[in-house]
């Protein structure tokens, strides 16, 4: 099992008035390779085809050369970078997948996990489809484009396909006939949201590669929203599930997940959503800890990179100085890009050096995003301590992890969580911690107050309150 907390994937996909679409999706998937570095792929639609190219690696190995070149010009196309949660990590696995039925073609980008895709995935075999990966992702766009056919509509094509979908996707799929579709959970458990500018829509994960694309956010996709855009302009939505409520009421259903550790650990900082700033969260985070876990120190310092942020929170609410603790290599990606546990390790060695100069003779108050296996928190102490730091005080921005995740974050081996198997005191002293604190989870839940979402914690309550009872797929 992995040291850090993986959930993976990003999507992006535009629909824009020029033939621009592929140079737009690479800058897309360079802004939210955070989200999925073992593959990365892009398809363009252009003239009722669907040329795709994707391999395993980064986005700028995949599309090193002239790999980007040779896509065709296209007003649409969809993209993709992926972390593996279901199915080997293997270029057939990476997204986006191609789809062909009789009268025409979909490419499908997709984040998050379904739950019960080898049950869907059974159904249509006896159909006679055909599946070449091994991937959740490739059932989703064999079972859209069978629906598409069906109902020969795209848009309730893919709403009845989605329908029958359980657990978490945040989808968009461009057809040969040059609509982009988008669809969202009815949880909201994995983000999405739409921008604009002058030369069309774009869609993507996080906030942030819509800014970087110079598309001004627009909104994010409802859960259970199915939104069509056609020639840049959204042209059409409905919910899936045929909710009726007004969007506002619709937002503050109790039933609705957005998975918390999207403002913990996975999206950028400079990412806004569902209403709340990634910033913003993570900053009351760690004014939270300081609340709950006050300790006498000398300087707090922050893990880079998703604990800085909470860092700079403790230092406010503290009044502590807050110091640069460690340097990171930037030319490494996060250790859990490596696909084995020694690949891991070795990266875990050399991505983070500790800057001597503010840790020598120092009691240090550190603060980090999660604790998984206590590994890594291990490592990360005893190089404190070696560069001289007198004392050091371990302060969580998560509650501990207790319990397996089924919606796309890789926590899938509850014996192998330190939570599980050491109470508190023995986590700190196996970590070498002089003192540990999780924050708690109404603190955590209350730093992200201004979600318009609920959120999923069940990887730290084990209550998975949102998720469905299972239903016979096709039934009706």
């Amino acid at each position: 099992m992995q040291t850090e907390i993986n959930e993976k994937c990003a999507v992006f996909g535009v629909s824009l008035y020029s033939e621009e679409a592929a140079g737009v999706t690479y800058n897309g998937l360079l802004a939210l390779q955070h989200r999925g570095q073992e593959g990365a792929g892009i398809a363009v639609a252009n003239n009722r085809s669907i040329v795709c190219h994707k391999d395993e690696g980064l986005v700028s190995e995949v599309f090193q050369g002239e790999a980007l070149e040779r896509l065709p010009k296209g007003k649409i196309a969809v993209g993709h970078t992926r972390y593996s949660t279901t199915g080997q990590s293997t270029k057939e696995n990476v997204g986006p997948f191609v789809t062909e039925y009789l009268t025409g073609r979909i490419a499908t980008a997709h984040n998050g996990n379904i739950t019960n895709a080898k049950e869907i995935r059974g159904k249509l075999a006896k159909f006679g489809l055909n599946f070449n990966a091994t991937s959740d992702s490739e059932v989703v766009s064999s079972l859209i484009a069978y629906y598409i056919k069906k109902e020969q509509s795209s848009l309730y094509g893919t709403a009845n396909a989605v329908g029958l979908l359980r657990g978490a996707f945040s989808l968009i799929i461009a057809t040969s006939k040059n609509k982009l579709i988008v669809v969202r959970d009815s949880n909201g458990f994995r983000p999405l949201c739409i921008g604009k500018n002058g030369i069309g829509c774009a869609v993507a994960s996080e906030s942030c590669a819509l800014e970087t694309c110079g598309f001004e956010f627009v909104r994010d996709v409802f859960p259970g929203e199915v939104v069509m855009i056609e020639n840049g302009e959204i042209t059409d939505t409905l919910f899936f599930q045929q909710i009726k409520n007004e969007n506002e009421q619709f937002l503050k259903n109790d039933k609705h997940g957005l998975c918390i550790f999207e403002y913990v650990y996975f999206a950028r900082p400079d990412s806004v959503i569902d209403g709340l700033s990634v910033y913003e969260s993570r900053y009351n985070m760690g004014l939270a800890l300081a609340r709950e876990y006050p300790v006498y120190a000398d300087a707090v310092c922050g893990v880079p990179d998703s604990g800085l942020d909470a860092a700079f929170g403790y230092s406010a609410a503290s009044g502590l100085p807050l110091v640069t603790g460690f340097v990171k290599n930037r030319y490494i990606g996060r250790s859990f890009i490596y696909p084995t546990q020694s690949k891991r390790d070795s990266a875990v060695r050399i991505k983070l050096n500790p800057l001597s100069a503010n840790i020598r003779g120092k009691k240090i108050v550190l603060v980090d995003d999660s604790i998984v296996r206590g590994t890594t928190s291990e490592k990360i102490v005893k190089s404190l301590k070696n560069a001289g730091a007198k004392e050091v005080h371990m302060r969580v921005s998560s509650p501990p992890f207790r319990h397996t995740c089924h919606y796309g974050t890789d926590i899938d081996s509850e014996e192998n969580l330190i939570a599980n198997n050491m109470n508190h005191d023995e986590i700190c002293r196996k970590i070498g911690a002089d003192s540990l604190g999780y924050i708690s989870i109404d603190a955590l839940k209350d730093a992200c107050k201004k979600c318009r979402l609920s959120f999923c914690t069940a990887c730290f309550t084990g209550n998975a309150d949102t998720q469905f009872a299972m239903k016979d797929v096709f039934e009706r």
